[in-house]
């Protein structure tokens, strides 16, 4: 981080803690799964400079990832969204306890 961030939680409403907070997973989720692709590029890249493929060397047990779409979306915020696999995000788990169902959750 190039200067130190400085946020005054004691001056943000509940909701703009919450947004701060989505904003925050879906950075933290995209920078994971970007260091993933990269990570999986380069042992690939390693790979095929010794001769094989990844396949070759794992037995075929590689584990590609596709893009899922999304089959929900949050009410509040249709830019939060989950593709219904992994561990559900805080605000599938607010609006279930709050008597909604997945079904009032899809897209």
């Amino acid at each position: 981080m190039d200067d130190k961030m400085t946020i005054n939680f004691d001056k943000m409403s509940l909701k703009e803690m919450k947004e701060l907070q989505g904003k925050l997973e879906r950075a933290i989720n995209s920078f994971e799964d970007r260091k993933r692709r990269e990570a999986m590029s380069a042992v690939e890249t390693v790979a095929r400079e010794h001769g094989f493929s990844l396949n070759d060397l794992t037995g075929g047990k590689t584990r590609r990832t596709g893009v899922v779409p999304p089959k929900y979306s949050n009410p509040d915020d249709p830019t939060m969204t989950w593709t219904g696999r992994g561990r559900k995000p805080r605000w599938v788990q607010e609006n279930l306890e709050q008597g909604k169902t997945l079904d009032d959750l899809t897209i």
